[in-house]
């Protein structure tokens, strides 16, 4: 009964750990890649991303983007991000002009080239409210907690069986 628990226990371990260096390398590993993430926090590009999802943004030189290309860039001086369909091109004054997939209209503002921050390269569905949650409390401190708990739970076994050999000798 005692071996079926431990097999048990490893399982369970192993998947977690497996379950949080997965999340830690779509949060922050892509950084070293040469990706930025964003959290999707609107609907004006539905169905292409999503409110929740989290984009994957490659920083591209603004006179490689064309027409029909999705740009990420920065909507104004208080540093809000957003990210819209290029509709068309003013390479002289180096204006973007954008719209929004699920908007009406175009965007009232032409997003100049200097604002370009990078053309996103994938998604992952849902992953911007993992992101979200663990960025701000309190979910920055449960997720703190969680990985003191975790790192407890991997190593109390053994800490457990050295003592038990210790009372032995």
């Amino acid at each position: 009964m005692k071996a079926t628990l431990q097999k048990i226990w490893n399982i369970l371990s192993t998947v977690l750990v497996v379950v949080v260096v997965l999340c830690a390398v779509f949060l922050m590993g892509s950084r070293l890649l040469g990706y930025r993430v964003f959290n999707v926090i609107s609907g004006s590009m539905e169905p292409e991303y999503s409110v929740g999802d989290l984009i994957y943004v490659k920083s591209v030189a603004a006179d490689e983007i064309e027409v029909g290309e999705d740009i990420t860039f920065l909507l104004n001086e208080d540093l809000v991000v957003a990210t819209h369909r290029v509709v068309r091109i003013d390479r002289e004054n180096q204006r973007f002009y954008t719209k929004g997939l699920a908007n009406e209209t175009e965007d009232a503002n032409p997003v100049h080239f200097n604002n370009v921050i990078g053309v996103p390269q994938f998604k992952v569905p849902k992953l911007g409210y993992v992101s979200d949650f663990i960025q701000n409390p309190p979910g920055l401190y449960i997720t703190v907690a969680l990985g003191a708990v975790l790192l407890i739970l991997v190593f109390l076994p053994d800490l457990i069986r050295g003592k038990e050999k210790e009372q032995k000798n």
